[in-house]
């Protein structure tokens, strides 16, 4: 198991190079000003945390209320997945709408984009995350 600093370290340097690459990946694509697109995307890190929060633990409820457990199979963490994210795309669409002035499709379109790169990026990122700080045989568990 990893050490809650190594927990830590892991959490705050996935969101810092997501931001990044998302900002200015984004500024890229759409030209619109870096700070503009950095205030957003800080905004939905916070906005994804909390919803993170508060879906695990309504999630969780439901499961125990419908099944007595909140352990997960395959088709449940699937399902668990898709509304986490379907749930972040209700909120981030209308805000992305009016803060780059998007029309509905391509709201869509940019958040569909972004839910695409984050699910490669933490892959990503994971792997590269055990290479360099390998988990230690005998830590304390976190």
């Amino acid at each position: 198991m990893r050490t809650k600093a190594d927990r830590w370290r892991h959490a705050i340097g996935f969101e810092l190079i997501g931001l990044i690459l998302v900002v200015v990946g984004l500024n890229f694509i759409l030209g619109a000003d870096i700070g503009h697109l950095g205030v957003m995307g800080v905004l939905f890190s916070v906005i994804a945390t909390g919803w993170n929060y508060v879906y695990n633990i309504l999630f969780d409820r439901a499961m125990l209320a419908m099944r007595g457990s909140v352990l997960k199979t395959l088709p449940i963490r699937i399902l668990h997945a898709v509304l986490f994210e379907a749930g972040l795309l209700v909120v981030t669409i209308p805000f992305i709408m009016w803060w780059l002035s998007m029309t509905l499709w391509q709201a869509v379109v940019m958040d569909l984009g972004m839910v695409v790169f984050y699910l490669f990026y933490a892959f990503v990122y994971n792997w590269v995350y055990d290479q360099v700080f390998p988990i230690p045989s005998h830590s304390p568990q976190a």
